[in-house]
């Protein structure tokens, strides 16, 4: 099979054209990636969807691990959408995203390092000054990109206050409790999202623009995403028609984890990302690589990376807010693609894992 990214990308300069589950994330454990696309992966190249399969995965539900539950898989193959439990069937329903708005942040933070604006070396107390305390050595955007960044918890986070981004980083370098980063050989990958609070915040300090005019921008509209927006501090309303009738989600994600969205559009997003659409190929190749540090399976640019048992590997992001639990994965070839969003009614997380990847297996 060839590897449509091992060719010279088509990157569409879209500014241009266009003008652990700490607050947001649930995330799938990982195996280090070896190569980057598997041999059994190749093998299912032209693999029918299981359609039975995948409405068998979505469960019969309520249950005791969800009370609903869709998912739509895209590719060469064809396309499947399957909904079960008390979610709606319309495949344009809307639901909170949670940290897949992660790889959106991403993706503006590798334009920008396009243009020349940052780098993967640039620290953040260079954009950020007084922003972290001034004895913390230098942290990275590719460090907090990659969750390597070292950053302490923010111990003294409030559950449910609303925070504004700078106001929630003080949580963490204000906070007695929180404690001191960790730095030099001593540096694992600890999925936070502080990191990316502290991305968006260099996202509009370097731009001039807030991070919504950004997102806007750079991405929503170029690629004509019309269910997907970020919601402004205090909104917790949702679209008509979502995907379930949920509480209002508080307090505010932002750039961690804090859009809305669909799975059309997410699928669009998602693939669009993987074939070398948003960005050009010198920062393309970041999405794929690992750092040094991979202990939780996301790559240098903050991709999640997943081998599932046959050997298939996927690429994507899983998020957790507001009563949802979604996820949007493809191999890198988009030979397959995978969104789903789920409504939990149970905290084990052990269950809730084994169902997201029963999903996926049937998926690719």
């Amino acid at each position: 099979m060839t590897n449509s990214l091992t060719k010279p990308g088509r990157w569409v300069p879209l500014v241009a054209a266009g003008a652990a589950l700490l607050t947001a994330g649930a995330v799938l454990p990982a195996q280090a990636a070896e190569r980057p696309e598997s041999a059994a992966a190749a093998a299912a190249a032209h693999r029918p969807i299981d359609r039975e399969a995948l409405q068998k995965a979505l469960g019969t539900l309520p249950d005791g691990v969800f009370s609903g539950a869709m998912a739509r898989v895209g590719g060469r193959d064809g396309r499947w959408t399957g909904a079960a439990g008390n979610v709606s069937a319309d495949p344009d329903a809307s639901f909170r995203i949670g940290s897949i708005t992660k790889l959106f942040t991403t993706t503006i933070a590798l334009q920008l390092m396009a243009e020349g604006r940052l780098a993967m070396d640039t620290p953040v107390q260079e954009v950020l000054p007084g922003t972290l305390p001034a004895h913390w050595a230098p942290i990275t955007i590719e460090q907090l990109l990659s969750h390597t960044s070292g950053l302490p918890r923010p111990a003294c986070y409030e559950q449910g206050r609303s925070y504004t981004p700078a106001e929630f980083v003080k949580t963490l370098t204000e906070c007695p409790e929180a404690g001191e980063p960790v730095t030099g050989e001593q540096i694992t990958q600890v999925y936070m999202g502080a990191n990316y609070h502290l991305l968006g915040m260099v996202i509009e300090k370097v731009t001039g623009r807030t991070y919504t005019e950004e997102l806007n921008r750079r991405i929503i509209r170029p690629l004509g995403l019309r269910h997907t927006y970020l919601p402004q501090a205090g909104d917790t309303s949702m679209p008509a028609g979502a995907l379930a009738d949920l509480p209002p989600a508080d307090p505010w994600a932002w750039a961690e984890g804090g859009m809305v969205s669909n799975a059309a559009d997410l699928e669009r997003f998602l693939t669009s990302l993987l074939r070398g659409r948003l960005l050009p190929p010198d920062r393309q190749k970041l999405l794929f690589e690992m750092p040094r540090h991979a202990e939780r399976g996301f790559s240098r640019a903050g991709v999640q990376y997943y081998k599932l048992a046959d050997g298939t590997e996927i690429w994507g992001k899983t998020g957790s807010y507001g009563g949802f639990t979604s996820g949007a994965f493809a191999t890198r070839d988009q030979r397959r693609s995978l969104v789903y969003a789920t409504v939990p009614v149970t905290g084990d997380q052990k269950a809730l894992f084994e169902r997201q990847v029963a999903l996926a297996d049937a998926a690719f």
